[in-house]
């Protein structure tokens, strides 16, 4: 569902993404993995077509995004790192309004956004003005926009953040949920021990490049038994000292 090749992103003389190749097939979760400034948000904003790749494509649901951008874009729930929300709506308000841009309205969509709502706890909220929420309400209903048009691909760039661990613990019981009922799903995290346990294979990515792949079991017989900082810190180690040499 989604297929990256060769994608790179160069600014000047600086290559931020490196030609990445991936697979991600429906049903799936990967956990994308990596330092400050490792690419990761780069990547995730090229596939969701916020930025133009120097070289290679993006493929989502088997649409190529540079080519048919608004029926590729229809397939995909992005929940960026930095999102911004119109703080004059209300919450019902936005999420129709986002709900919209897909074309999509009625009955279904209203319902659909209940349903959101009430999982997040912001039912009681849904006719307050956004500016009136808390961060960790506003991220709440950001995730809920992302959910509301039924994307078959979800790519998500720390999601846990401003979230108090109820918020933490219903967003993993609906990535779990929404990956069993056969969506291709991207998480970019720092929360090593919770990619650990939600995800079906972690990619480790550095200087722009992908340096790894696979289950956490894989990954650990690569490097040895250990914790998970362990096996990601002996990753991206070689490359942190090479930079420091330079």
């Amino acid at each position: 569902m989604i297929k990256l090749t060769g994608l790179t992103k160069r600014y000047g003389g600086f290559t931020a993404v490196n030609a990445i190749d991936l697979v991600v097939p429906r049903g799936q979760l990967f956990g994308f993995l990596g330092p400050n400034g490792a690419g990761k948000t780069t990547t995730l904003r090229m596939i969701a077509g916020i930025l133009r790749p120097t070289a290679g494509t993006v493929e989502i649901g088997g649409v190529d995004i540079s080519v048919d951008p608004i029926a590729a874009k229809s397939k995909l729930g992005f929940i960026p790192d930095r999102p911004f929300i119109y703080e004059k709506l209300t919450g019902a308000e936005f999420l129709r309004f986002v709900a919209g841009l897909y074309d999509q309205e009625g009955p279904k969509v209203e319902h659909r956004g209940r349903e959101l709502l009430a999982l997040f706890d912001l039912e009681e909220w849904q006719d307050e003005l956004v500016e009136s929420y808390s961060h960790g309400m506003r991220q709440k209903l950001i995730i809920s926009s992302a959910f509301v048009h039924r994307p078959e691909v979800i790519v998500v760039d720390e999601p846990m953040v401003g979230l108090d661990p109820l918020g933490q613990r219903e967003l993993r019981a609906l990535v779990t949920a929404l990956r069993a009922d056969g969506h291709a799903i991207l998480v970019s995290t720092h929360l090593l021990e919770n990619a650990a346990a939600m995800c079906d294979r972690m990619l480790v990515l550095d200087g722009g490049r992908l340096v790894a792949s696979g289950t956490i079991e894989e990954l650990r017989a690569r490097r040895g038994d250990g914790s998970i900082e362990d096996v990601f810190l002996d990753m991206t180690r070689p490359l942190r000292q090479a930079q420091d040499r330079l």
